[in-house]
């Protein structure tokens, strides 16, 4: 511990500090997530400024260095397990176990250069832009975040701060095999890949899989270059994959049916968190006949469509519940960046709620009956 705050010390008098992340809140439900800080320049000297990152807001405070060396010695190894210093020479990480034993580590620098010290409050991204795979996918260049790839670099950490939170709350075991169908050229992917390996010390077992080979192959070459080695694409349709070994399932944005096909595998692994954002939903408004109160305004095309997203929706989640996971639909991100932004995220319990699960089950004949639907695909695949 001594050796960390040192460590701290001597990057702001060395003029190498970049940043300090606090996770791995202790217990996992606490209100505090994380704590961010970040050095500041005001008139009156340098402060360490602290982001206190709770559920639903966000608090800042500026301490003096001491005071900050001391907030820092009271958190790490009680309310977090793990404490991140970032600076241009290396990254030091100290990590405690559940009985509170302790291990530091050096590695080599995520960064490269300094951050901007104004007072003007900023955004906390978990993915630096000089992060070196944002470079080898061609979403920065010398450090940078290209001016075209504002947008996709904003997803990026969206979605990682999603995926931050959802591993804190799932029994997802170390090393975990996570498999992200339908992974396209592999931005989220190789993000999770990159964040997880840095904030567990060690990388996650995952694998990509994409039907385009000229995809796989730049992400393997890609991969191969950063010296990733746990990290594997393969060119595959998503229903052919028969490893039973799934930790983690994600498919974003696979069209219609191929969904369901995702889910159904991460329910049929038993996987401890299902990740999915839907994109399309062609099966369920080909089937749908409503015979209900809704049919005066169903004539128009655009609101049957948004009818059959809702219900194609509402039901995975439902019977995502009738499986023993605890599930959550929300927009992933704005609107303004894309059309399909919705996102359902399921976390395994421990054992399923037997009452719970044929209340789901009556509440999907129910939607079914309602809307003249013979069957939703998920349905079909869980049998």
């Amino acid at each position: 511990m001594e050796e960390f705050l040192e460590a701290v010390r001597k990057s702001i008098a060395q003029e190498e500090f970049a940043k300090i992340t606090l996770s791995k809140s202790v217990p996992k439900s606490a209100d505090l997530k994380n704590i961010y800080v970040r050095r500041v320049d005001l008139k009156e000297g340098f402060y360490l400024s602290f982001t206190y990152r709770y559920h639903t807001q966000d608090i800042v405070k500026n301490y003096s260095l001491d005071e900050a060396v001391d907030i820092l010695d009271q958190h790490l190894g009680k309310d977090f397990l793990t404490g991140t210093l970032l600076t241009i020479k290396e990254d030091v990480v100290i990590q405690f176990n559940k009985k509170r034993k302790v291990r530091l580590q050096r590695r080599q620098p995520t960064t490269r250069q300094l951050p901007k010290r104004s007072h003007n409050k900023q955004k906390n991204y978990l993915i630096e832009e000089s992060n070196p795979f944002l470079e080898r996918l061609g979403v920065a260049a010398n450090g940078k975040v290209l001016k075209a790839h504002q947008d996709k670099y904003r997803q990026i950490n969206k979605y990682i701060e999603i995926m931050d939170a959802l591993l804190e709350q799932s029994n997802v075991p170390e090393q975990a095999h996570i498999v992200d169908m339908g992974c396209g050229k592999g931005y989220l992917t190789f993000a999770l890949y990159d964040y997880i390996q840095r904030q567990q010390g060690k990388p996650p077992k995952m694998v990509g899989i994409e039907l385009r080979e000229h995809l796989t192959d730049f992400c393997n070459q890609q991969a191969k270059t950063l010296g990733w080695k746990h990290i594997d694409f393969v060119a595959q349709d998503i229903f052919e994959y028969d490893n039973d070994k799934i930790d983690v399932l994600i498919a974003l944005h696979a069209c219609d049916i191929a969904t369901d096909i995702a889910i159904a595998k991460g329910i049929q692994a038993n996987a401890a968190l299902i990740v999915v954002a839907p994109c399309c939903h062609k099966q369920i408004r080909k089937a749908m006949s409503s015979q209900n109160i809704l049919d005066s305004i169903l004539k128009n095309g655009i609101l049957e469509e948004r009818q059959a997203e809702i219900l194609t929706d509402g039901i995975r989640a439902l019977l995502l519940e009738a499986n023993g996971y605890q599930t959550k639909v929300f927009e992933f991100i704005s609107s303004e960046h894309t059309a399909k932004n919705l996102m359902i995220t399921a976390v395994k319990q421990r054992q399923i709620d037997i009452e719970l699960q044929q209340e789901r089950l009556n509440q999907v004949a129910d939607l079914k009956e309602q809307f003249g639907i013979k069957m939703h695909y998920l349905e079909k695949l869980l049998g």
